[in-house]
């Protein structure tokens, strides 16, 4: 079995920062891409950041200077620092990761619960 579980969450004001963990556990033998991704109330899940297992990083377009993803390969976590946030920031954060239990070029995809932010104007 493989778990995401994230934290960090919680409620802060607007331009403050928050900072998200997200540690992968379980039967793992190694773990490609790893990202962060949120859902507020009423709308669809859209993708906050991405990170390889090489350090490439991709940002939706909005949020490039606001957040950094990093993560740290040997605890098999990855990080989202958010910066400068805003009402609008407030949903919940979702971890991502596609992780290899068995060798091979077979990478499913697991998802965290979700840690919840709420930015207050």
């Amino acid at each position: 079995q493989v778990q995401l579980v994230e934290s960090g969450g919680g409620l802060v004001q607007a331009g403050g920062s928050q900072r998200l963990s997200c540690v992968a556990s379980g039967n793992i033998l190694s773990i490609n891409k790893m990202g962060w991704y949120r859902q507020a109330p009423g709308k669809q899940r859209e993708l906050v950041a991405t990170i390889t297992s090489t350090g490439s990083t991709n940002y939706a377009d909005s949020l490039k200077g606001r957040f950094t993803i990093s993560r740290d390969n040997a605890r098999n976590t990855v990080y989202l620092q958010m910066n400068s946030l805003k009402p609008e920031d407030t949903a919940v954060y979702y971890c991502n990761a596609f992780i290899s239990r068995f060798g091979g070029t077979y990478y499913p995809e697991y998802w965290g619960q979700g840690t919840q932010v709420t930015v207050s104007s």
